[in-house]
Order: C-alpha cells, then structure tokens, then sequence
C-alpha cells in the first residue's frame, strides 16, 4: 500500500505534467512490475545493505525534481537535447525523464555496484513497452529510449553525459538529499560503522529548494542543521552538478539557520 507522502508526490507530478506526459505517470504509477521493482531496490538498500533510500519514494520524488527543474529551465528559455535535435516538444522531454527518475534505481533490486548500467539492462524493455502506445513514431520513439536510457546510466556521475535531459536527471537525483532518505536505515541499525558519513550527513539537511534563480536560470539552496550535512553537499551533490549539462545554468547555495549561507555556484 502506497504511503500518503508517496501519493502526495504523485499528485503533484501529475499536477506538473501534461498531454502524454501526464497519461505516462499515470499509468507508471499504476503499473506491478515498476511498483515492485522499485519496492525490491529498497528491500536491497535499506534492508540488506543498510543504505539510504532507492525506493519508490525516492524515485517519485527524483520524477518531481526532474519535472520542476525542466519546468524552469524551459521557462527560462532553454532548450532540451530532443528539442534542439527535432525529435519532440517539451511534452516528450517531459516523458523522458519521468521515465528515466522512475526507473533510474531499479538496477537495485540487482546490488548497489554499478546499478545504473543493470538499470538500463532492466528498463529497457519497460521504456518500449510505455513508449510505443504513446509515441506513433519509430524515429521518435528511439531517440526519447537513448535519452532516457542515457540518463539512466548517467545518474551516478560514473560516466560523461552529452544531453540536458541526463543532467537534469543527475541533478534531481542529487537534490534528495533531505533527512527523511536516511532515518529507516538509521532506526534499524544505529551501530556506528564504516560509511555512516553518509547517512548522518544526509540526516542534517533540513530542505533543498529548487527555484528560478538570480544570476541564473536555476537556484539550489540547500538548508542544514548541523555542519556534517556540508559533506552532502560538497562530496554527493557538487560532483553531480560539476558532471551535469545543467551546470551553467545553476547557482548553488548551503547553510546553516542564521548564517550567511555559502555560495558554491
């Protein structure tokens, strides 16, 4: 059963998207084998690995992160790699990376080394199966699967990316970064080990927020309670940014509550 933050960032996805695009995350949502797969890549994080989050929530909310950072991005001006190519609207960029956020973790289910090439392995044939009713187009349809397959495989900052869809993608992926993605692996095991950095560092973000910036089209402002939660920044989102297409478009802020916060970007 689907918990009530679950549905209420479906319906928010579902407010930002449009046409196709809409009909697309409707029908993800609903979909068994995406719900269990996404299932399973948690069942695999938290529970054998006592990692963060990689489950539908986090999927949904990367699906959200990705939409709202296009939606600013388009406003601004910007055009995405398959607009420029002339292989579809805002409408199909749309789709590519609701496709990509909600499936980016399903190599999970498989183990955490290089996940996001078995994820393109797993998603491929999920992407033909979404596409084909939506899209008429053989032409199109190909070019939305390399993108989003792209992105996919891109997510990790693991290897070089070319198009604006995979860096917004690696770029919603590193903004949920807030405490909620760290407290079940923290509650079933608080035992201090190797690599809990990243578990109490993510445990101090208190908000990341995603809005049209100053200087340029995109502001990243992300608050924290403690200093650890600058290790998540510096050391998880920043190389994601510095790896991203999106990068010129960014400007990049942290801080702490009554302080001035740190320019990055």
């Amino acid at each position: 059963m689907k918990s009530p933050k679950e549905k209420q960032i479906e319906n928010r996805i579902l407010e930002m998207a449009s046409g196709r695009a809409k009909e697309l995350a409707s029908q993800l949502f609903a979909d068994e084998e995406v719900e269990a797969l996404q299932e399973y890549a948690n069942t695999v994080s938290i529970t054998r690995m006592n990692f963060n989050d990689h489950g539908p929530v986090h999927m949904k909310t990367v699906a959200r992160n990705a939409l709202l950072i296009a939606d600013i991005l388009h406003k601004a001006g910007i055009e995405f790699t398959l607009e420029k190519e002339g292989h579809g609207d805002f409408e199909q960029v749309q789709m590519i990376l609701l496709l990509a956020a909600l499936l980016h973790d399903i190599g999970m289910t498989v183990g955490r080394e290089e996940h996001e090439r078995m994820g393109t392995i797993l998603a491929l044939p999920l992407i033909d199966r979404f596409l084909t009713p939506l899209e008429p187009s053989l032409a199109r349809r190909i070019a939305m699967r390399s993108i989003t397959l792209e992105c996919i495989a891109g997510h990790m900052a693991s290897r070089r990316i070319h198009t604006l869809e995979a860096g917004t993608v690696l770029i919603a992926d590193g903004s949920d970064m807030k405490k909620g993605r760290a407290r079940i692996p923290m509650i079933l095991n608080n035992e201090p080990k190797p690599g809990d950095i990243h578990q109490y560092s993510a445990a101090a973000i208190e908000d990341v927020r995603l809005e049209p910036g100053v200087r340029k089209p995109l502001r990243i402002t992300v608050a924290m309670t403690s200093s650890v939660g600058f290790f998540q920044v510096e050391e998880v989102l920043f190389p994601k940014i510095e790896s991203s297409s999106v990068k010129p478009h960014i400007e990049l802020y942290a801080g702490l509550p009554d302080q001035e916060p740190k320019c990055y970007l």
